[in-house]
Formats: structure tokens, C-alpha cells, sequence
């Protein structure tokens, strides 16, 4: 596809944010997904979109998976896999009960969440989740337990809770705006003086790390570009920051959908991409922006991840979790 020369922009440079991209926890999921195949054939069921990314989705339906919501479309003996972005205990005693062979998939970063919610249930906690109604990874965290967690979505929504007693935790979804989550753990603080908080943030490395990177990349350029499908809590927080600190933003699925008229007059532009983004579609995405005349392409410096998860037993060794990272 060309652009004529009267809508052609005049892009001299595209600065690349670091990190952007597959985390290790998307990384994990769809390697899950491929061994599943590779070892059991297909189909695999997998109980949601593994990752919320069309392209990858589609990929692995290419290949082989099912995708469903309801595990009464599964059928007897077949192979499942839960999303990265963890399931309620309703869903597993139903995965258990109806005998399927189950592979977890779920971000370990998550079931560290869920873990601590059993854990402190029993110790006669209730909880104030931090997250977005609707959002799989916070429907798998409050199905933890079934009742004594009340979600809240912004500040105004603390005043609502209402705990039964006076033992109360907070819990947040790992992939949240920083500092929005930031300002309703204040007002849970202000309300809840006694909460008892999480011994390391909820919110996941590498969320933190790819918004730390837009807020050295969108003060530097005159738009910022993110690569993510619309379902992707992560890639519409990096959109939204980027906006908040003054810089227009625009989120796109791949090349196809830039448009033209979001760089006339502007000629830096800033790329990243959600956690769930494969580098194929950045990368495309550079390919188009050359088109519209960009000729230098820059990575920024930022955190370098070396982060690794093992796999679920039965797919393959993989070394144990590895977790650090260090400034390039």
C-alpha cells in the first residue's frame, strides 16, 4: 500500500521504548499452548484467549487450538489449557470434575496473588481488589474465594466497602496504570489505615517497566504509537499515559491500521508495544512508517529483561524462574 505525496508525512525519526513487547509470562503461556500441540496433537482447548492479542490468537487457532469460555464446550478426555491470565476455583474443581488433562498457563506473577489470597483467607482476611470489572485476570483472583473480596475500580469506589471485620488485605491486577493504582491504594490507606498490604507490588515487572519506558519516550516525541489489540489491559495503560503526559497516542493492532494524518506536522515518533505484542507486528509496523519517511529508527536506552518461567510438568524442562534485570 503507498500513500500519495499530498497526505505523505515528513517523519525523520522513530525512537524505539525499552522494554516493549512479549513479557515472560505471554512468552511462557503461548509456548504452553505450542508444546500442548506439538506433544498431544490437535485440537487443544484453551479456556480463553490465551493472551489478549488478535494476532496471536489467531496464530495458534491456525495451528490447532479451540478457543472457549465455557467448559461445557470441551469435550470428554481432550486437552485444556487455562489462560495466562489465571482461572477462579469454580473453574478448576469443573476442569477436575469433568476429567480433562489441564495445563496451567496462568502468569506465575498472578498465581503469586492467588496464593497470597488463599493464604491470608485463612488466616481471616477479607480483600480489596484493585482492578477492572470484567477483566479475566481479576474474575480468576476474585474466584479465589467465594465471597469477602470487593473490587474497586477507581477512588471514589473505596468509600463503598464494606468489610465485615477488621482484618483486611489489598490486591491489585498485574497489569493496572502505576499510578492509578497508586492513587486508589492511597485513598484504601486513607480509609483502611490498618490494610495490610502486599510484601512486593501486585503489579507485574514488567507492566512497571514498559510505562517507566513511556514516560522517558513520550516527552521525547511528538506522537507515540502502541502496538496492542483493544482487550489488552497493559497496551491501553501505556495509550492512556502517553496521552496524560501531553503526548497524542494512538493504539494500533498492526501496520494497516496507522493512519496518515496522525503524523502531519509531526516528525519523531515514538513505537512500543503491550506485553502481549509480538515483535512481527512492531517490526511491520517500522516497515510502515518507513513508507511514510522515516529514516532513522533509535532504540531508547531502558531496563533489559532476563526473566524466565519454568513450564508445567509433562511439556518440557525449562530452567527455573529466573528474575533480574538491569539498566542497559
Amino acid at each position: 500500500m503507498t500513500t500519495s505525496p499530498a497526505t505523505t508525512p515528513a517523519l525523520d525519526e522513530v525512537l524505539l521504548a525499552e522494554p516493549r513487547g512479549f513479557c515472560a509470562g505471554v512468552d511462557r503461556a503461548i509456548e504452553i499452548v505450542e508444546r500442548a500441540l506439538k506433544k498431544h496433537g490437535a485440537p487443544i482447548y484453551v479456556r480463553h484467549e490465551i493472551v489478549h492479542n488478535t494476532y496471536v490468537v489467531a496464530d495458534l487457532r491456525a495451528k490447532g487450538a479451540i478457543f472457549i469460555e465455557d467448559l461445557a464446550e470441551v469435550p470428554p478426555g481432550a486437552t485444556l489449557v487455562f489462560s495466562a491470565h489465571g482461572v477462579s476455583q469454580a473453574v478448576r474443581r469443573e476442569a477436575a470434575a469433568r476429567g480433562f488433562q489441564v495445563f496451567d498457563a496462568t502468569c506465575p506473577l498472578v498465581t503469586k496473588v492467588h496464593v497470597e489470597v488463599a493464604k491470608l483467607a485463612k488466616e481471616g482476611y477479607e480483600f480489596i481488589m484493585i482492578g477492572h470489572k470484567g477483566h479475566p485476570e481479576v474474575e480468576g483472583t476474585m474466584g479465589q474465594l467465594s465471597d469477602g473480596i470487593y473490587l474497586v475500580e477507581e477512588v471514589a469506589d473505596v468509600a463503598q466497602v464494606r468489610p465485615r471485620g477488621d482484618k483486611l488485605a489489598v490486591v491489585t491486577q498485574t497489569t493496572l496504570s502505576v499510578d492509578d493504582a497508586a492513587d486508589i491504594l492511597a485513598e484504601v490507606k486513607r480509609c483502611f489505615p490498618r490494610v495490610r498490604e502486599p510484601k512486593q507490588q501486585d503489579i507485574c515487572y514488567a507492566t512497571q517497566n514498559r510505562q517507566d519506558a513511556v514516560k522517558v519516550l513520550a516527552p521525547a516525541v511528538d506522537v507515540v504509537i502502541v502496538v496492542g489489540s483493544p482487550t489488552s489491559s497493559n497496551s491501553n495503560r501505556l495509550r492512556e499515559l502517553a496521552q496524560r503526559l501531553g503526548t497524542a497516542a494512538y493504539m494500533v493492532e498492526g501496520a494497516e491500521d496507522l493512519r496518515p494524518e496522525w503524523f502531519a506536522g509531526r516528525r519523531r515518533v515514538g513505537l512500543t508495544a503491550g506485553a502481549s505484542a509480538p515483535d512481527i507486528l512492531v517490526q511491520q509496523v517500522i516497515a510502515r512508517l518507513r513508507e511514510f519517511g522515516a529514516v532513522g529508527i533509535r532504540t531508547m536506552d531502558g531496563v533489559v529483561e532476563n526473566v524466565h518461567f519454568p513450564l508445567p510438568r509433562g511439556l518440557g524442562d525449562r530452567s527455573m524462574a529466573e528474575v533480574s534485570s538491569s539498566r542497559s
